[in-house]
């Protein structure tokens, strides 16, 4: 919202703002009350800026066919400086002046808008000391059809025009001084979009008393009749159960001269708060919006059929709004119609081409109401149309301004326009009052740390509008002013208090952190499997959780996977993908591809995030009212139908795992590196993962293996993916992921201590052993019957070779282990090694049937 220096000194008064009071002072102020400054503007023009009155001109034909000016140009005093006493000399493009006009001339040395400075130059082979201006050069509107003319621009200002002599000072009399103050309008502060509002934060901020400029016309407005213009608020059953519209003002004025013009004073103001002058009618609601913040509507009486109805559309309605766009209407969008049945205004937001306003309009009907906020700016939303009216409307427009609006633009009409008011008034609708409530005064102080007495309380919230009433003890009842609906308890109020007394005087104190806090098992969980994935050269990334079914498809999930029972977005933010993934791989191969895609070749990147897993029988959550706080039930209900969202990490690979080298053969990824990945992870975290075959999608059916924990429960899978997944989602070949559940390895972790083992500097001996088994036997658990066996002196025990033969014999395979054992406090002899590899092979032997060979 904008505000002119000069606009607020006329509503607050000179004694609050002085003339030598400055625009980043007044913004100071404001911010001081919570009013956030957005930015300064005008005051930007440096003189010298002054009157000049036309003596001669010769008109010079160009090569170009353009025709150019040379002008001598009266400027008083300021020629003796720059031309040393003779008429400044001017190269014009323009011809809608005369000898003998009085115009606008900037000499050498000034500044205009955008920082374009001036300067003697030549120009169409004249040296031009200076230049005559338009009304877009100076910034006070958008025409440039031809240079200022003071007699015209300043026929409704005498004493001005009177002061028009050739070397008076342009910036003056043009106003061009004034600076322009723009605050920004949060969605709760709706009464600021508005001269009235802002002035009323003014004054508080500096202890003034205020006016309330719709005081006056509230008090003039005549009595609601009989004889005013039919109006039927129609909105029977409202979507979001509130009346889109429940006061609505109409008031006609006819007789309007259709050859009166906007007065300067108006245009200038309109323009400086960034709104282009149209016409007289148009000026003047929007004049009368800007000031009081009820947005009104001008209809042209005569291309109406004799009433107004307010109504939701109806289906198939259209409707082409003021900026030329032809809109399918939405059942929700309120409408202005005529009798019913004729769309001419989407209620609160723009009005339609039939009833607008033009050159011929001699009759109007004012419109002043209130619309409900969310009905506005959803139908605002939905047809893209940002419109001045509906930034207020939409923020909540005071309900009691829509009769003194109407009343003040109709003055102005009648004022500017010559028009005749009709005696007939029509006022329909009833507005719901707001409702008292109770805050204990000392609120505030216990809020906000300072020292707020209940006199100061009381006064403050009278001074921003409320009535207040004190009852027993430090009770007060408060019911808050119309045009601040969003006061509706304690704390709001609180903040008032706070910021008329300045949020500068509030203390700032740096919180003491409370000790014996930190990340949580979880949290420490993520943090270090983080940390382990970067260690081994993995890159994290961030996919969003959303896919389609095809993904699944894609993934080669069989038709009753747990993995394809997922949540539907009702709301999706792309209507492709409105399903939840159900495993980090469905998003994370995606950024994989995209980086391959954009010249990557070697890639390995990891993601922990939440996936989401909906039950077999989802159950629907209530909605609670909003009326009082949710029984536990109703919240344990909620609760419940939440569906399971665990984390889970996901890790992807391809390219090659190591480069090549000088006379060395680059080695690709394979899916025991994916695989390793993942030990390495459990390994960190003190859970140690054991492996074993697995046929699970997405991988490849030979190279999956299960990561499980010493009890059996899967953490996730490892491998290769299979071919046909790759080839469906266009990654390299050979592509090898992972994917754990991170829920379960916390589980798993809780409770554990790593405990560092003590180094040995006693030798470390080797003994292998091969071990035949059959061919369904996993690895893992005949490495884990040796590590039992061999007891607490075995180090480490590798599978280094897998080996399957005749010999061997069929449905059988040969698994060679490298046991690595060495004591901790002696050199083990040959006969002790010798010992502790047969215990090993007896219980491998005894757990998994095992057979040396």
């Amino acid at each position: 919202m904008r505000a002119p220096v000069s606009w607020l000194r006329e509503l607050v008064g000179e004694q609050a703002v002085p003339p030598s009071m400055t625009g980043a002072e007044i913004a100071a102020a404001l911010v001081k009350v919570g009013l956030e400054e957005e930015g300064l503007h005008g005051g930007d023009i440096t003189g010298p800026l002054v009157v000049g009155q036309v003596l001669d001109f010769t008109e010079e034909p160009q090569r170009n066919g353009k025709v150019i000016r040379w002008c001598s140009v009266d400027v008083g005093e300021h020629g003796q400086r720059v031309t040393e006493g003779k008429p400044q000399e001017i190269v014009c493009g323009a011809h809608n002046f005369a000898v003998g006009d009085l115009v606008v001339v900037v000499l050498p040395g000034a500044t205009l808008p955008g920082g374009f400075t001036i300067s003697a130059r030549k120009t169409y082979g004249h040296v031009s000391h200076g230049m005559m201006c338009a009304v877009d050069e100076l910034g006070l509107g958008e025409d440039h059809s031809g240079i200022i003319l003071l007699r015209d621009h300043l026929a409704d200002d005498p004493e001005r025009l009177a002061r028009c002599v050739p070397g008076a000072d342009a910036i003056e009399l043009l106003g061009l001084g004034d600076e322009v103050v723009e605050v920004n309008v949060t969605p709760d502060r709706g009464y600021a979009f508005s001269m009235r509002g802002v002035a009323r934060d003014l004054a508080l901020s500096l202890g003034a008393p205020y006016v309330d400029p719709a005081a006056a016309p509230a008090a003039a407005a005549p009595a609601a009749d009989d004889s005013g213009y039919p109006v039927r608020l129609a909105d029977e059953a409202p979507p979001a159960g509130r009346p889109g519209c429940d006061r609505y003002v109409a008031r006609m004025v006819r007789g309007i001269d259709v050859s009166a013009s906007t007065p300067r004073w108006m245009a200038t103001r309109l323009t400086q708060l960034g709104m282009r002058p149209i016409s007289l009618t148009v000026d003047v609601t929007n004049y009368v919006m800007l000031l009081l913040g009820q947005p009104l509507h001008a209809f042209d009486l005569g291309k109406l059929s004799g009433s107004i109805e307010v109504r939701r559309a109806r289906p198939g309605e259209r409707l082409t709004t003021l900026d030329g766009v032809d809109r399918a209407l939405d059942a929700e969008d309120l409408l202005i119609t005529d009798g019913g049945t004729r769309p001419l205004v989407i209620a609160g937001v723009m009005g339609g081409e039939d009833c607008e306003v033009d050159e011929r309009t001699t009759d109007v009907l004012v419109e002043a109401a209130h619309f409900d906020p969310v009905t506005v700016a959803r139908s605002a939303r939905r047809h893209k149309i940002p419109s001045e009216a509906a930034k207020r409307f939409e923020r909540g427009v005071d309900p009691a301004l829509t009769a003194a609006a109407a009343e003040l633009a109709v003055q102005l009409l009648v004022e500017l326009g010559g028009g005749t008011v009709d005696t007939g008034v029509t006022d329909v609708g009833q507005v719901a009052a707001l409702e008292p409530f109770t805050v204990d005064a000392t609120l505030p102080s216990r809020l906000v740390g300072l020292d707020f007495p209940t006199d100061e309380v009381v006064r403050v919230l009278g001074e921003i509008g409320c009535e207040v009433e004190q009852l027993e003890g430090d009770t007060l009842r408060v019911t808050p002013p119309s045009w601040r609906p969003d006061l509706r308890y304690g704390p709001d109020l609180v903040e008032e208090v706070a910021r008329v007394r300045g949020f500068d005087a509030i203390p700032s104190v740096l919180p003491h952190a409370p000790g014996g806090r930190g990340l949580g098992p979880e949290q420490r969980v993520r943090r270090l499997a983080a940390q382990t994935l970067a260690q081994q050269g993995l890159v994290e990334v961030l996919s969003t959780p959303f896919v389609s079914q095809a993904r699944f498809d894609a993934l080669r999930y069989d038709a009753t996977d747990e993995r394809r029972r997922t949540v539907r977005l009702a709301n999706p933010i792309n209507d492709e993908q409105p399903l939840m993934r159900t495993g980090v791989l469905d998003t994370l191969l995606d950024v994989l591809r995209r980086n391959v895609s954009r010249g990557r070749r070697d890639v390995g990147i990891y993601e922990l995030g939440l996936v989401t897993r909906a039950a077999a029988e989802p159950t629907r959550a209530p909605v609670p009212g909003l009326g009082a706080r949710p029984t536990q039930e109703v919240l344990d209900a909620i609760h419940d139908a939440v569906p399971e969202q665990p984390w889970h990490v996901g890790l992807a690979l391809c390219g090659d795992a190591e480069p090549a080298g000088p006379g060395e053969q680059a080695r690709p990824v394979a899916a025991g590196d994916a695989i390793a990945v993942a030990r390495e992870l459990g390994r960190a975290l003190g859970v140690p993962l054991r492996v074993e075959q697995a046929e699970v999608a997405p991988w490849h059916p030979g190279r999956c293996a299960r990561l499980t924990l010493a009890d059996g429960s899967v953490v996730g899978h490892a491998g290769e993916l299979h071919p046909k997944v790759v080839a469906a989602l266009e990654l390299p070949e050979r592509t090898c992921a992972a994917e754990l559940d991170l829920s379960v390895l916390t589980r798993a972790a809780a409770g554990t201590v790593a405990e560092a083992r003590k180094l040995s500097t006693y030798p470390l001996a080797h003994s292998d052993v091969a071990l035949v088994v059959a061919e369904a036997v996993p690895a893992a658990e005949v490495e884990q019957a040796l590590r039992t066996g061999a007891g607490a002196d075995l180090e480490s025990v590798a599978l280094f070779d897998v080996f399957r033969s005749e010999q061997v014999g069929e449905g059988h395979k040969s698994l060679a282990f490298r046991l690595s054992v060495r004591a901790a406090d002696r050199t083990l002899t040959t006969a002790e090694v010798s010992e502790l590899r047969d215990r090993a092979i007896e219980a491998a032997r005894t757990a998994t049937g095992a057979v040396q060979r």
